[in-house]
Parts: structure tokens; sequence; C-alpha cells
């Protein structure tokens, strides 16, 4: 049986909450006390409640004030290197949370404009449904990408073809089929209207702050 996901927050129930900080605190002390026999580290746990009038202390008094000596010797830096208070740790989850957010979006944004580019090709999807310019720079942004893709691909294939080619191999006619879709991709591309040659790209950032509620543009999702 699964253990139950237990919500963090401040348990309201008095008897509930004395159990579960006994239950808690033995089980700290008993991590602590695995984290210095497995790993030879000194450590040392002090635990202040309102159930008890002196502070439980682990090892023993003599052996918290060890600990404690060794790190008051160590430099005001050292000290304070890996602290954290619960300001910092907010802000650090906050910054990451917000990292996997742009992350996401930058995905999301990307499996969204290659749909619209395969819908073009097959003729499923018009451009006059893009109704401002960030969709179409991001969207030319994921061609001109595509056609990167395929070049590369068609001269791999192409030396491939060449080596083989005095044995007959059929890997010689693969070029030929990848070039005609290159072709659509930049038949399309000019139909658009970029005009992006070589290593130039347009710039995905652009937006007119309007959005027809099919495709959405919050920021620079491309590089």
């Amino acid at each position: 049986m699964t253990r139950k996901k237990v919500k963090l927050a401040y348990i309201a129930n008095d008897s509930a909450r004395k159990a579960t900080f006994k239950k808690r605190k033995k089980g700290l002390m008993k991590k602590m006390s695995e984290l210095s026999t497995l790993c030879d580290i000194k450590a040392c746990a002090i635990i202040y409640s309102p159930y008890d009038s002196q502070p439980e202390v682990w090892p023993s008094p003599a052996g918290v004030q060890h600990v404690l000596s060794k790190f008051r010797d160590l430099s005001e830096m050292q000290q304070t290197k890996k602290m954290m208070n619960q300001e910092s740790f907010l802000r650090q989850r906050i910054t990451k949370a917000n990292e996997q957010l742009k992350k996401q979006c930058k995905e999301n944004r990307e499996k969204e404009m290659t749909q619209v580019m395969y819908q073009n090709l097959s003729g499923e999807f018009g451009l006059q449904n893009l109704m401002n310019m960030a969709d179409l720079n991001d969207l030319g942004y994921m061609i001109d990408m595509n056609l990167k893709d395929i070049n590369k691909r068609v001269e791999s294939l192409a030396k491939v073809g060449s080596h083989d080619n005095s044995q007959g191999s059929p890997a010689a006619d693969q070029p030929e089929a990848n070039s005609t879709g290159s072709q659509q991709f930049i038949n399309l591309q000019e139909n658009i209207g970029f005009g992006m040659g070589g290593d130039e790209m347009m710039n995905p950032f652009a937006s007119d702050g309007h959005n027809n509620g099919v495709y959405w543009s919050n920021g620079p999702f491309f590089p």
C-alpha cells in the first residue's frame, strides 16, 4: 500500500500535532545518527519545543559544543556560504519555477509552430489565420531551422550516396527525395514573404500586441 501524501500545513488539533512532533522528532534523530555513522561526519541537532522545558540535543551536550566550536572557527564567508533563511529559500524556488515555466512555454511554442508549418504544407491551414507579426516571425524561425536540418541531412546523404554509388546503393537516391522536401519548405517560405537566406533569420521577438486567440506570443521563445 502506497503512503498517503502529507499536506504540509499547520496541524490545528493539539493532540495530533503533539503526536506528529514526537514521531517526526524520533525519525529526525534516527536520520542524524545514520548520517553520522554511515558518512563519518560530525553532526548535531538541537530541538526546542513547547512540550519540553529544556531543548533536546543530539548526540550529547558535549558533542553539540564540539560541533558548534568547529563551526565558529570557520570564517564568516564559510559559515554563511550555504546558509539559507525562509525568504531566500522561497526566492530560489520561485526563480527555478520561472525558469521551468519559460522552458515549457518555449517547447509548447515550438510544437505549435511546427504543427502550423506541416498543416500549411498539406494545405490544411492557411496563413490568414495568423493575424500578428509575432506568429509569422516564430513560424519563419521554425521554417529556417528545419531548412538547416534538411540541408545538413541532404549533404550527409549525398556523401553516403557518392561513396556507395559504385555499389548501386539505394542511398544515392535519397538526396533527391530530401531535396524535394527542402524545396517545399523554400516555396512555403517565399509564399510567406520572409525572404530569408543563408544564416539570416527574422527576429522572433516582434509582437504587435494583438492576438486572435488561436496562437499566442508572450515573449522571446526562440533565441
